[in-house]
């Protein structure tokens, strides 16, 4: 059974507001304290240095792009480089779970802000409640079609980003644009490979770029339009995330940032702005998180299709009616329902990142030994995006070995599950008449 796609259903304008939703939905709200818990008062600088990590991943992504728009976008990227088989498969897995870990975080963090508004402390079970709400809320709104979540996440995008843009100028003007010095109370001195680990958090706030790529069949004009998609999305999120990360810097001594790590934002709020900063930075969250969830479940789900479709996933219907693509987004919406309730923010971001870097790698390299000439991509700029990516991906598991050892455990314990689980399956299945030809 194929999906539908609806070519052409997908505007430039449409197709960035969905980048940017689902990035700025949780990355500058929920990543900004846990970037400075790890790299101390040098997180502003982490964002900085993410962006241009960023931008050397998003070269493959570009290239990939413009040669091959599809609705499967890496899943398909790297069919083309590795054929139909496990590295395939279990890569593109990979990266459907860190989607689907994205809506979770992207959840509690709407459950965390919303909280601050009545003095509830974090730790509520009341956090996971309201994260569940808007999941269940993104659902609905995600079957009703495309063209719904197009200009809902349109509509948002233009919101927040101009509402953070104020908050960010607001809080500077506040302070005077004077910075304060390090904070050294209760904070060890930043170490290298610390700093190095925070940019696998401040990369993931970055990633979403990537959900631009499940959707290039359906973009008007993909060939010319999505690479361009792309840049303008994450051009936009580097601009937005420096501004709030300086602002947060300039409004909070590092202890502070650190304690209210899950709600630093509005923890920064408060000094400079008082209560009317706190509402409205508040209300940004809540409208910042629902457009990034609504944004990431339109593009999981139709990568999960695309990987069924390519027989690479099982699909099993369970009784329910409708497409594949509407099966496909009730699964992915209760696999988040899951990670919401009985993960805190700080294991699912890290969770996120150690396998969305896994894949990242498995994309360049792909791209390094079979299709580089094919679509005109520089080795040097693929090699150089390999090493970035596997120096922090080591530094980041280094790092959690050493203060978290369970979430160490269960990432790379789910990284074998994945390789392994898709093996045994591809070994059941016979190839598509239409699978790719490479036996790479």
């Amino acid at each position: 059974m194929k999906a539908e796609y609806e070519a052409n259903s997908l505007s430039v304008t449409s197709a960035v507001s969905m980048g940017t939703g689902v990035m700025i939905g949780a990355g500058i709200f929920a990543l900004t304290g846990q970037v400075a818990e790890l790299a101390g008062p040098y997180f502003p600088l982490a964002f900085f240095v993410a962006a241009i990590v960023t931008g050397f991943s998003a070269y493959s992504y570009i290239k990939m792009s413009n040669a091959f728009p599809s609705a499967g976008g890496i899943a398909m990227y790297l069919e083309k480089a590795y054929g139909r088989g496990t590295i395939t498969g279990a890569s593109a897995i990979l990266m459907a779970l860190s989607m689907v870990i994205n809506e979770s975080l992207v959840a509690r963090t709407f459950g965390t802000y919303t909280l601050q508004l009545f003095d509830i402390p974090a730790t509520s079970f009341l956090v996971p409640t309201l994260g569940v709400g808007l999941i269940i809320f993104a659902f609905f709104v995600n079957i009703s079609g495309n063209r719904s979540v197009g200009l809902f996440s349109l509509i948002m995008a233009v919101a927040k980003v101009i509402g953070i843009a104020i908050f960010a100028l607001a809080s500077l003007w506040a302070a005077g644009g004077v910075f304060p010095p390090p904070d050294p109370s209760g904070v060890s001195e930043t170490k290298f490979v610390g700093f190095v680990a925070a940019l696998a958090l401040a990369i993931l706030a970055y990633k979403g770029f990537t959900t631009i790529t499940n959707s290039g069949s359906e973009l008007v004009d993909p060939h010319k339009n999505l690479g361009w998609v792309i840049i303008y999305a994450i051009g936009i999120c580097f601009i937005i995330y420096m501004l709030v990360a300086i602002a947060v810097y300039a409004s909070l001594p590092l202890s502070q940032i650190i304690e209210a790590k899950d709600f630093a934002l509005a923890q920064a709020a408060k000094p400079v702005l008082g209560n009317y900063g706190l509402w409205f930075t508040v209300i940004l969250a809540i409208v910042a998180t629902a457009s990034g969830l609504i944004a990431s479940i339109f593009a999981v789900s139709r990568m999960l299709t695309m990987l069924t479709d390519m027989k690479l996933i099982p699909h099993r219907h369970f009784g329910m009616p409708g497409p594949i693509r509407s099966h496909l987004l009730v699964y992915t919406v209760v696999i988040a329902i899951l990670l919401t309730v009985f993960f805190d923010l700080g294991r699912i971001a890290a969770l996120g990142a150690i396998f969305y870097l896994v894949m990242d790698v498995a994309v360049h390299w792909g791209v390094f030994r079979h299709l580089r000439h094919e679509i005109g991509a520089r080795a040097a700029v693929l090699l150089t995006a390999i090493f970035l990516d596997v120096s922090i991906l080591g530094a980041f598991i280094w790092l959690k070995l050493a203060s978290d050892p369970l979430i160490a455990v269960i990432a790379i314990s789910g990284l074998t599950i994945v390789f392994v689980g898709e093996w045994l399956y591809l070994r059941t299945q016979p190839a598509p008449n239409n699978a790719s030809a490479h036996k790479h």
